[in-house]
């Protein structure tokens, strides 16, 4: 019997060659690091994170937690996370709720939803991103009338253009008392809150008082009680295949449970509402045009995409399933819900997941059009402020790749749960 040689055994093979790769990249991070401190000495800087400490000086336009210029730069980094969080964390919410509407229109069997759908998909997915967010910005919201022009957003306005539209028609014999019933509605209703102008969207700013603890607790204990709800319908379901009313009990506890919790603490929460002063509205709170054209553009562009990824899940699915349901007298709408997206998960999930770091990644575009996120304030200002590059550079990096990771991690448990669903 003839003995290999050692250098020929594919277990050695490949432990060597491991090691080799391994010997490698140490050596390339070892060799990275002695050479960017040497360059660093060599302009007389040191690397470290004590400048985290020092005041950054500077203002910024929206922060989710209080922050003024004498914060330090650690504080900057903070408001800067949490406004890359916010939209992304809501142009993710938005893009799979229009995702997958658009998805399903296309596979509709009504000929001009198929089509919008169809020109939607081709027309937004087909344009770059970044001119995207500029001509929202730019062309949209930055074209919208100066503050003490500012259009109310309410029913007051809608009502008195119809007691206009009513008025107008008295010219052809309309009687004329509909278009005062009309405005007297409106004036008992009141002059609007909201108001939309080139500053952004003014609305009432909620003040919590003694009491809002029992409210936000009750919030809570509803949000509990039906996730508790749906795990027992399911169960029943699977028992004795009768269904449960989910939907409808879950709002009642939703909106019953706060609003009981309010009357019994007497209404703990008021409304700052705005008020025109000048050349700008005092009071209230707005959402900036950079955050509205940031997250309109993600939404509308990654949902394109999302519509797609959806349309290819519903088509993955056997037919013979459909007709089934349709042999059991089901609903096309119901054949949907309980037959088709179910199975459909599965093939939808791992591509959702690139559209849903493509829609975090992609938010690194605001700087464009200046709204606050970690790249601009952090990666921007303060890098050109302090010339830590290496840090800063460092830091952004290692909090978008917790970011990835962490959505790639529940979306695979999500996509593990669902294939365990399948298979029972």
């Amino acid at each position: 019997m003839t003995k290999t040689a050692f250098y020929n055994n594919p277990r050695f093979r490949s432990a060597f060659y491991q090691i080799v790769v391994l010997v490698a990249v140490v050596w390339f991070a070892v060799e990275f690091f002695i050479n960017a401190r040497a360059n660093l000495e060599t302009q007389n800087l040191r690397f470290g994170l004590r400048f985290l400490d020092d005041p950054a000086g500077f203002n910024i336009s929206q922060a989710l937690i209080s922050y003024s210029e004498q914060d330090n730069y650690l504080r900057v980094f903070f408001v800067g996370l949490l406004n890359t969080l916010l939209v992304s964390v809501l142009g993710i919410v938005l893009a799979t709720i229009l995702g997958f509407a658009i998805g399903l229109a296309r596979l509709s069997p009504n000929w001009l939803l198929a089509r919008l759908a169809g020109g939607y998909v081709e027309t937004i997915r087909n344009l770059p991103l970044l001119f995207q967010i500029l001509f929202w910005y730019l062309a949209v919201l930055l074209s919208m009338p100066a503050p003490r022009q500012s259009v109310g957003v309410g029913l007051q306005p809608l009502l008195l253009f119809a007691a206009d539209g009513f008025a107008y028609l008295e010219r052809f014999g309309a009687p004329d008392v509909i278009a005062q019933w009309w405005r007297s509605l409106a004036e008992w209703i009141g002059p609007p809150a909201v108001f939309l102008n080139n500053r952004g969207l003014i609305m009432p700013r909620a003040i919590f008082g003694e009491g809002s603890g029992i409210v936000a607790a009750a919030l809570v204990i509803a949000v509990l009680a039906i996730i508790g709800l749906r795990i027992w319908a399911r169960r029943r379901q699977d028992a004795t295949g009768a269904r449960f009313p989910v939907l409808w009990a879950s709002l009642a506890l939703l909106i019953g449970l706060p609003v009981l919790a309010t009357l019994a603490v007497g209404s703990p929460v008021s409304f700052d509402v705005p008020v025109l002063r000048g050349f700008n509205f005092v009071g209230g709170t707005g959402v900036i045009p950079e955050f509205t054209a940031l997250l309109v553009a993600l939404t509308t562009y990654t949902a394109a995409f999302i519509a797609e990824v959806v349309r290819a899940g519903v088509l993955a699915v056997p037919k013979g399933q459909t007709e089934a349901a349709t042999a059991l007298g089901l609903r096309r709408k119901t054949t949907l819900r309980l037959v088709v997206v179910p199975q459909a998960m599965r093939v939808i999930i791992p591509p959702l997941t690139n559209q849903y770091l493509n829609l975090t990644k992609n938010s690194t575009l605001a700087v464009a059009i200046g709204y606050p996120d970690l790249v601009a304030v952090f990666a921007g200002t303060t890098l050109n402020q302090t010339h830590k590059a290496i840090e800063i550079i460092a830091i952004t990096m290692a909090v978008y790749l917790t970011i990835s990771l962490v959505t790639s991690l529940a979306m695979n448990f999500y996509n593990a749960r669902m294939r365990l669903t399948e298979r029972v």
